[in-house]
This record gives C-alpha cells, sequence and structure tokens, in this order.
C-alpha cells in the first residue's frame, strides 16, 4: 500500500514541461542566459527621464525578460512541486529564487525613476506611455508608500530572506514531515500524508490516519509557529516602514478592495452561513452512521453506497460538456488541457498536497491535483481549468503585465467553472444516489470556499490584530486562536480536538498575503454570475467572457459590476449564503 516513486508514475499522469524546456540543460542555459541578459533593462538606469519613449522601451525590456525568467521560475517549481523529497529539484527551486531576487533587485529603479517623471501627463497624451497605463498607474498608487530608492533597492535584494518563512514552511512539509502508517478494520497499514487515507470512507482507517497526521504535526508544531510568526512580524514591520494604518491595509492595497468589502465577507458569511453548515454536517452524520462528527470527518465522502465512482475519463467528459456553455474560443482551451497533458494528477511520494494552476505566458497553463475517484475532485479539476481559461483568454488579449486581475479576484472564474459543471450534471437524468453526490460535491465547493478558507482567513484577521498590539505568536496562540474559531463556527455540530485547532499548519496560503478571503469573495461572485447564465443564457455568457478577458485592466469591482455583481454591497453575498441553505434543504427533503 506504498506511493508510487515519482519515476514509477505512468507518463499520462503526468504535466509535459518540455513545452517550458527541452531538457533539464535547456533549462540551465536560459538560467544563465538571463543573467547574463540583465543589462538589457538595467542599461536604462539614470535615462528614463529622457522621455516616455525611453521608459516605455525599459520597461518593454523588463517585460520580455520577465517573461524568460517567469517560465525558467515554472519549470523549476513544477518538478519540486511533484516530488519535494528529490535534492536536485530543491537545489533548482533555489537558483530559480535566487535569479529572481536579483533581478527584481537590479531593476527596481525602473519604478523608483518613473515615480519622480511627471506618469499622469504622459499617459494622458503619449501613445507609448498609454501602452503600459496599468502598470504606471499601479506604481502611481502605491507612490505614498513607495520608499527612498536606496531603501526599495535593499528590500528587493533581501526578497529571499523576506520569503523564507513561506519557503522553509513549504520545504518542511513537503520534505522532511513523516507520518506514521495507519490501519484499516482490517488491520492492513496504509501510508499516512496529506490528502491521503484521511479522506477514507472507511472511518476506522480516517480516524486512524488523522491521529496519526495529528501526531505528526504535532512534532512540528514550534518550528511552524516561528515561520507563521515571522510571516506575521515581518509584514506588520513593512507596513509601518510604508505608512499604512496596519498590516491589513498593506496586504490589501494590490487587491484594489477596501477594509469594508474584507471585513463584509468575513462578517456576513462567518455568521449567516454557520447554521446552514452545521444543518448539513449533521445530515452527513447521520448518513454516514457515525457516533459524533468529527473535525477529520468534515470532507470525509460519504459511505460507498451513496458516494458513486468516478473514473477519470468520466470525468474529462463531464468537464467538457459543462464548460461548453462557455463558447467555441473557451472550450478550446479545455480541450487542449487534457489532449496535451497540462494536467499531473498523480499521487507518489514527495508530491506537494494541494491543487494549483500555473499559466506561463507565452506557454499555456499547467495544471497540478491528485486525482481520487470520487466526485468532489471532479469539481477540484473543473476549479483548476477555470484559472486556466480565464488565464489563457486574458493572456490571448492582453500583453504580460496586464494579464492578471488582483488576487482579490482571481477565484470567480475558477468557482464558477465548479457551478457551470454542477448546473450541468444537475440537468441530466441521473438517478437519486447520483443527484446527491453532485449536490454534495457542490457543497465541497461551499465548504472548501466559504468554510475552510474563510476560517483561515478569520484566523489571519484575530493574529493580525493581535501582532499589531505588541502580543507575541506562538504556538500557543496561533492553536488556541483557531481552536476559537472552529468552535464559534461549528457550535455543537461538530467534535473539536486537538488536531482541528493544529489546522493552522496545513496551509500554505499564511505566506501568501490575505490570500484565504479571496475564495468567499471569488465564489460570492460566480454565485450570482452563474444563476445568471442558467437564467438568461448567451447575454450572460457573453458578459462572463468580457470578464475573463479584461484580465488586469479593469478593478475587481469593475470586473464584478461587469458580470453584473456589487461586491460593495452585502447583498451579493446574503444571496449565496442563502443559495447554501437552499442546497441543504433540499439534501434534507431527498432522504
Amino acid at each position: 500500500m506504498q506511493r508510487l516513486k515519482r519515476s514509477a508514475v505512468p507518463v499520462e499522469q503526468t504535466w509535459d514541461l518540455t513545452d517550458l524546456f527541452a531538457d533539464h540543460a535547456a533549462w540551465e542555459a536560459e538560467l544563465d542566459a538571463i543573467a547574463h541578459d540583465l543589462p538589457t533593462v538595467t542599461e536604462y538606469k539614470g535615462k528614463l527621464a529622457q522621455g516616455p519613449a525611453e521608459l516605455a522601451a525599459c520597461l518593454d525590456a523588463q517585460e520580455a525578460l520577465t517573461k524568460r525568467l517567469a517560465r525558467v521560475n515554472a519549470y523549476a517549481n513544477f518538478r519540486f512541486s511533484t516530488d519535494g523529497t528529490e535534492p536536485s529539484y530543491q537545489a533548482d527551486n533555489a537558483r530559480a529564487g535566487a535569479l529572481w531576487a536579483k533581478v527584481a533587485a537590479a531593476t527596481t529603479f525602473i519604478k523608483s525613476e518613473a515615480l519622480a517623471l511627471p506618469l499622469e501627463a504622459w499617459i494622458a497624451t503619449d501613445p507609448a506611455a498609454q501602452a503600459h497605463k496599468h502598470t504606471l498607474q499601479n506604481w502611481l498608487d502605491a507612490k505614498p508608500h513607495t520608499l527612498l530608492p536606496e531603501t526599495e533597492a535593499a528590500l528587493a535584494g533581501l526578497s529571499e530572506v523576506l520569503d523564507a518563512p513561506g519557503r522553509i514552511y513549504n520545504l518542511s512539509k513537503g520534505a522532511d514531515m513523516k507520518f506514521e502508517a495507519a490501519q484499516d478494520a482490517q488491520g492492513q497499514a496504509h501510508p499516512v500524508y496529506e490528502g491521503g487515507p484521511q479522506l477514507s470512507p472507511d472511518p476506522v482507517l480516517r480516524r486512524n490516519a488523522y491521529a496519526a497526521f495529528t501526531r505528526g504535526l504535532n512534532s512540528y508544531k514550534n518550528t511552524y509557529a516561528a515561520t507563521f510568526a515571522t510571516e506575521v512580524k515581518k509584514n506588520v514591520a513593512l507596513a509601518k516602514l510604508r505608512g499604512y494604518p496596519s498590516a491589513s491595509h498593506m496586504l490589501l492595497h494590490p487587491h484594489k478592495v477596501t477594509l469594508d468589502v474584507y471585513e463584509n465577507i468575513l462578517n456576513i458569511i462567518g455568521q449567516e452561513l454557520a447554521p446552514h453548515m452545521r444543518r448539513y454536517q449533521k445530515l452527513r452524520q447521520k448518513l454516514m452512521g457515525l457516533d459524533k462528527m468529527m473535525y477529520c470527518d468534515l470532507s470525509a465522502p460519504l459511505n460507498p453506497a451513496e458516494e458513486p465512482s468516478v473514473t477519470w475519463e468520466q470525468a474529462e467528459e463531464w468537464v467538457k460538456s459543462a464548460l461548453s456553455v462557455l463558447g467555441e474560443e473557451y472550450h478550446a482551451i479545455i480541450r487542449r488541457a487534457f489532449a496535451e497533458r497540462w494536467i499531473d494528477r498523480s499521487d507518489n511520494d514527495g508530491k506537494r498536497s494541494g491543487a494549483f494552476c500555473n499559466t506561463v505566458y507565452g506557454v499555456h497553463p499547467y495544471v497540478f491535483m491528485t486525482w481520487g475517484d470520487r466526485m468532489r475532485p471532479v469539481f477540484t479539476l473543473a476549479h483548476e481549468l477555470g484559472h486556466a481559461g480565464h488565464l489563457s483568454l486574458a493572456g490571448k488579449y492582453n500583453r504580460m503585465s496586464n494579464v492578471r486581475p488582483p488576487m482579490s479576484i482571481i477565484e470567480a472564474p475558477s468557482t464558477m467553472n465548479e457551478l457551470l459543471l454542477a448546473n450541468y450534471l444537475l440537468a441530466q437524468p441521473f438517478d437519486g444516489k447520483v443527484r446527491r453526490s453532485v449536490i454534495n460535491g457542490l457543497m465541497g465547493t461551499y465548504h472548501h470556499n466559504f468554510v475552510n478558507h474563510l476560517l483561515e482567513a478569520e484566523l489571519q484577521r484575530r493574529i493580525y490584530a493581535l501582532a499589531e498590539a505588541g502580543k507575541p505568536i506562538t504556538e500557543k496562540t496561533l492553536t488556541g486562536t483557531k481552536g476559537q474559531v472552529l468552535a464559534e463556527f461549528w457550535g455543537d455540530a461538530v467534535a473539536l480536538d486537538n488536531g482541528a485547532a493544529l489546522a493552522w499548519m496545513r496551509q500554505p496560503h499564511y505566506y501568501m498575503g490575505l490570500y484565504p478571503y479571496t475564495y468567499a469573495l471569488g465564489l460570492t461572485v460566480s454565485t450570482a454570475a452563474a444563476q445568471a447564465i442558467k437564467e438568461e443564457g448567451q447575454p450572460a455568457v457573453d458578459r462572463w467572457l468580457a470578464v475573463l478577458k479584461a484580465g488586469g485592466t479593469l478593478t475587481p469591482v469593475e470586473l464584478a459590476k461587469l458580470a453584473g455583481v456589487d461586491i460593495t454591497q452585502p447583498e451579493p453575498i446574503r444571496k449565496a449564503v442563502a443559495y447554501v441553505g437552499a442546497l441543504v434543504d433540499e439534501l434534507e427533503k431527498s432522504f
């Protein structure tokens, strides 16, 4: 029952990295070439005041180098993600990170020099400057918090050090942390790893695996508390250095949403969703025949009699069919993802947990996940392909610097695909068991985004408040606060234990700024937009495609309004929560 080594994984379950580099030697050569070509950008140092043409030429050169750097970084990161235990992958990932830091430090002069120029006038009158309007406007927005050129260069040069908490966490979790095997009801031993038998439908194996996983986490809790605390303290210190009222203000600034939008998401969902989710988990407890609903049971599949198996081939057919509603241009991207091995779905030793999509500009997206023959992974697949379709279209219609919208809205296209999948499957003539499985899969979408990630965001809110007040951030603080957040949400519906309180150790999002809340904001937008597609058809599809093609050229508020959603108001949030309640109502009536 051992996991495969990466070298033993069937090739069709892996992604094809030759679209990035023909082989490792080609990657190595490009790594050296980028360092050699850095002067193509730095030669403009001290010359930007000569005029908008000179500034535009410098930005063009920077963008060209960044495209190459993104490929180099992606190749190293992708290999490390698939097997964090491989020393050569660890080394290459570190080398790519070092090169990124070197380029960032050497090119900080561009922003510093540009902010001393009459950028507003140039943007208004000069075509060369207008081509880089998005970048320049972002710099102008951040100007009040931009430091002296020498300080900015020093901070960029320290980027490897400043990013160390997240890097140490990911390296330790991916390569060092090991867990005891767990036994099932027949005494068969199973290897334990993130996303492993803790999700088994067998309650004996699941709870034994969860106990083993918790013991493994417990042995690292002080180390990870130190990395978490360092990340928080770093952001608090940088916010003060840059003159922000708080770290939250600083971290939300590039998201281009106000503190009110952030607070509305956390407050409304945290308070109004809890009763629906408690009902849902009590129903699941009954259906699963459990004596009590433990934290490790929350995302477990129902018993096999209620959870039909889904093959990869069936999932591919469903996803393709569901997403055809978005038209041929979008659908062609999805077909290529399957046909050209853009997706890594293996389950092998050393592979990091979770799922992601990284779209390499000028190449194509790469999707990372671990496949399991159940309904929920079908939704995960659709989710990551939502990122792929979005950023492929954005890349087709925008230059690299305009592709990505702010982080606050990035999860709307991904969750939209989950909702389109659900709408498609619920319209099929399936029997009651399959229909319930689909609704449970959709409930997994809301649990993942409106519960798991939202409660992560609530933990961040409380921990940053403590740090801003000068309170020490220790393992006891993190574990106690996480336990309190969970208890407030779940009430008596879930039996919480020490493993639940250690959930703060399981998520790399804490090292990505205020990322967790964006899942809930994105799902709020996609819930409303998906309903519009269901009710209006093509006009709503056209609006959504316009959102995807806009990339980062509009603000999150503008993008959401283009889709027909006003994220500055609480009403869309409440409607999304009410929709979850309606799903629970249907499940309760179906049994």
